[in-house]
Formats: C-alpha cells, sequence, structure tokens
C-alpha cells in the first residue's frame, strides 16, 4: 500500500499543487482544512490540475491557532508537507496576528508528527526567512537567516520565527523525527481557483491594468510546480534530512521585467499592461500615509541574487525559468476567467 502523506491547507495554493504532484506520484494524501465544508473546492482545483482523486484523497478539519483535530491529521501518515501559514493580501494590524499562528502552528504539527512517529516532515518556509535585514551585496543561500531585529513586515518575520521554532524543537524535543524545509521565493504558476497566493494578484493587477505605474522592486520567481516536485523530491531523499532548500528559478526579475514579458508574449491579451516605472519618491511619500508600504520603500532599486545550486544538486531539481512562469500564471488567469476587463 502506498504510503499516506498530509498536506496542511490543501486549499492554497501551493498546498493544492502539493496535493495534485503527491496524487500523480501514487501516494495517498490526507489534507488538513479550517472546514470540511472546503473539500469540494478542493476537489475542484485537484480536478483543475488533471487527477480524479477519488478516495485517494481524504480532508480532517484542523486549525493551525488550535490543538483540536492535528492528532487525527497526522494518524497513520508516513509523511506530512506543512504547507499551511497565513499570508494575508494587507498588513495585519499587529504583526502577531500573523507570527502567533505561523510559529504555533508549525510546532503543534512537530509534536503530532512526533507523537503519531512520522518519518519526516517537509515545512514551507519562505525566502522571507533568508534574505531580510542584511546587506545586498551578496549571493543569498541556504546559510543566510533573515535579521530579525532589523525592521521587518509581519509577513517576513512570522516566516523567519516560524522556522527558528521548528529547527529549535528539532533539536531539542524531536527524537527520531526528521525535518526538512523549502524557501521559496514569489511563486507564480497554474491557478486552480478564484483563491489563488497574493504573487499571483501581481501578474493579476498587471493585466487588469489596476497597477498604473510600477515601483522599482524585484524578487524571485518561481513555478508553483516546482515548488511542489522540491517538496516532495525533500520528503523522500535521504540527503534532505536536516537541510533547507531554497526554491528560485533563476536571476531576479523587475516588476517591469515581468510586465514586459506579459507584453512579449500574450500580445493584446497584455494591452492593459503598464509601460510606465513609478518614481521612488512617490513610493516614499504615499508609505509616510500607509503601513504596507513601508517595507516596499526598504527594497527600492535592491537586486537580491540568490542561488538555488544546492536544491539542484543535492535533489536534483530541475526548475521552469521565469518566463514560463509568468506565462503559465496569465494563461490560467484567462481560462478560469479571473480577469477584469
Amino acid at each position: 500500500m502506498s504510503d499516506l502523506v498530509l498536506v496542511t491547507g490543501g486549499s492554497g495554493f501551493i498546498g493544492a499543487h502539493c496535493v495534485i504532484a503527491l496524487l500523480n506520484a501514487g501516494h495517498r494524501v490526507r489534507t488538513s482544512v479550517r472546514s470540511l465544508s472546503r473539500e469540494t473546492e478542493v476537489r475542484a482545483m485537484v480536478k483543475a490540475g488533471g487527477v480524479d482523486a477519488g478516495d485517494r484523497l481524504s480532508f480532517v478539519a484542523a486549525d493551525l491557532a488550535a490543538d483540536a483535530g492535528w492528532t487525527e491529521a497526522v494518524a497513520g501518515c508516513t509523511y506530512v508537507l506543512h504547507v499551511a501559514s497565513p499570508f494575508p493580501a494587507t498588513a495585519p494590524k499587529h504583526e502577531d496576528e500573523l507570527i502567533i499562528p505561523a510559529r504555533e502552528g508549525a510546532l503543534r504539527v512537530l509534536r503530532a508528527s512526533k507523537a503519531a512517529g512520522v518519518r519526516r516532515v517537509v515545512l514551507t518556509s519562505s525566502f522571507a526567512a533568508i534574505g531580510y535585514g542584511q546587506r545586498v551585496d551578496q549571493v543569498f543561500t541556504e546559510a543566510n537567516w533573515t535579521n530579525v531585529d532589523a525592521p521587518l513586515a509581519a509577513y517576513v518575520k512570522s516566516k523567519t520565527l516560524a522556522e527558528r521554532a521548528a529547527w529549535d524543537f528539532l533539536a531539542k524535543e524531536g527524537g527520531s523525527l526528521e525535518l526538512a524545509v523549502i524557501n521559496p521565493v514569489a511563486v507564480l504558476g497554474p491557478v486552480l481557483g478564484p483563491d489563488s497566493s497574493t504573487s499571483i494578484q501581481l501578474v493579476q493587477r498587471l493585466l487588469e491594468g489596476r497597477i498604473p505605474a510600477m515601483p522599482r522592486i524585484a524578487f524571485g520567481l518561481v513555478d508553483v510546480r516546482d515548488v511542489a516536485d522540491l517538496h516532495l523530491r525533500a520528503m523522500v531523499d535521504p540527503a534532505a534530512k536536516g537541510e533547507r532548500f531554497l526554491a528560485v528559478a533563476g536571476a531576479p526579475m523587475s516588476v517591469a521585467e515581468v510586465a514586459a514579458v506579459l507584453r512579449a508574449r500574450l500580445g493584446d491579451k497584455a494591452s492593459k499592461v503598464p509601460t510606465r516605472v513609478l518614481p521612488d519618491w512617490v513610493v516614499r511619500f504615499a508609505a509616510t500615509f500607509s503601513g504596507p508600504l513601508r517595507q516596499l520603500v526598504s527594497e527600492l532599486g535592491k537586486v537580491k541574487r540568490m542561488s538555488n545550486e544546492k536544491s539542484k544538486r543535492v535533489l536534483g531539481w530541475a526548475p521552469r525559468s521565469n518566463e514560463d512562469a509568468i506565462l503559465a500564471t496569465a494563461q490560467s488567469l484567462e481560462a478560469l476567467g479571473l480577469l477584469g476587463r
């Protein structure tokens, strides 16, 4: 009988693609959702990804903010992919609204996994836990850690503290439980339903013409299918035990470069994509009235170089190009009728 794998947060963008990848690989999958009412939605997303899951996919109700449900969620599982974590479109009123559920949720999953005899947990962290609060004239790798004493956005701090807490738990209380961590950059790729990630909204808003001018911001990109693939590789490869893996496809791209790809590859369908770059002073001025923009100001003009050498060397990972990820995002938004015209 195939291994049973728990995916936390199967209704999310990365979570749903992990479910699809696991089912395609022949595993049985259980996924946690905050409410069982989302089962129909998740099954529709999985089907949109080309898989008819049938009885190979099951559901359990569990919330990162509460203990209830996690014992049942991990029961009988060989592996756990802990993907679920809060990622809001707008900044919370207080950073603890993100930090506490991210950190305590990770610890709940790890404690339950250890008690159930799970072999390995693969935690979805983020480049947010690697590349902030440091000098930018370096190549960021898995050896880097975000400096939590620097001024940080709540999401960046939450991902860093959650991952730190996971490694601390493993060192002090993990016993035979194994841990591997995936650190993705901005995740694009095929959208499976209307409830997509914050990263997807950038491409969506560019295509809809809702961004009249673009800030001088650059970031790494990766396709969600490659993020799911890296999770599966880290789940089963003995060499992944106790390791972090940076999930980035290639060189960072600016918003203007993403827009240029859309215009070049989509033609008339990208007629609303802006061409004008927003002056830095406008962003800085707007940030004096908007808390969420303050982190954006700190990233203006920065190009952070990142390495995927370890993921490729240790796990044989071969990601798609930035351009392919951007195009897949745009095509899926169009196909699902998610672009306002």
